[in-house]
């Protein structure tokens, strides 16, 4: 049941990664958050708990092993063994390869795959053990194509794609349901209001509605397991 269940999102904004802690909350889960910045997760939790809901923050480098490994050892102790655990971290800087820096390259791809792969092992190590779990990893379109100036978001997010295909392949046989989720457009927030209001109702992915696919991923049966899916409001063109 939910309400037995721990949900563990990385990489939470005021975006998608609020959304997925909302809508794991309202399902009745124990929710383990987690970003870099410990102001906004603080915001969340103590919105959440005012609301009757369990919820932990924890202020965590996603790119850092030793960190991550802390945290799954602190949620288990915490909250209990995650059921769930979504990978929403990303990091993007538009720029020409002509003027591209290596740093740049190197932490772009340091969040967007490889904190990935740290996240993706531990839970997996804890859900193969117990034959059961569910883990998401959060792609976009730069996951399929990637466009001039965008190679610092692409490369991590074709990265990303790759290791949860592979992951997918070991780990399903043993019980671990691993999906990811291609965002195709962008996502509405208070930062993209004049966005939203220039290209008209629904032009923008609704968090709310992003998060229900999420929510509803975890909760499919075994036998009709969706490994990919792809998101888009329906006005985008693909």
């Amino acid at each position: 049941m939910a309400e037995n269940e721990v949900a563990l999102v990385i990489g939470v904004g005021p975006g998608l990664g609020a959304a997925l802690c909302r809508r794991f909350a309202e399902a009745g889960m124990k929710v383990a958050m987690s970003a870099r910045g410990e102001a906004p997760l603080k915001t969340l939790a103590d919105e959440l708990v005012a609301a009757g809901e369990l919820a932990h923050p924890y202020v965590t480098d996603a790119t850092d092993e030793g960190a991550v490994v802390r945290l799954f050892d602190k949620v288990s102790a915490d909250l209990g063994e995650p059921d769930l655990v979504v990978y929403n971290a990303g990091a993007f800087q538009r720029t020409s390869i002509l003027e591209a820096s290596t740093a740049d390259f190197e932490r772009c791809w340091r969040v967007g795959c490889l904190g990935g792969f740290l996240v993706g092992r531990e839970a997996a190590r804890l859900m193969v053990a117990r034959g059961s779990g569910t883990i998401i990893f959060t792609g976009a379109t730069a996951s399929l194509r990637g466009s001039a100036q965008f190679f610092n978001l692409a490369v991590g997010k074709f990265g990303l794609r790759a290791l949860a295909q592979s992951m997918a392949r070991e780990l399903g046989p043993q019980g671990v349901h691993v999906a990811h989720v291609i965002i195709d457009g962008q996502i509405g927030s208070p930062r993209y209001a004049e966005l939203a209001k220039a290209r008209g109702p629904d032009a923008l992915l609704e968090p709310t509605a992003i998060a229900e696919t999420y929510y509803r991923l975890h909760r499919q049966h075994r036998s009709a397991w969706t490994h990919e899916v792809d998101l888009r409001p329906w006005v985008e063109r693909f």
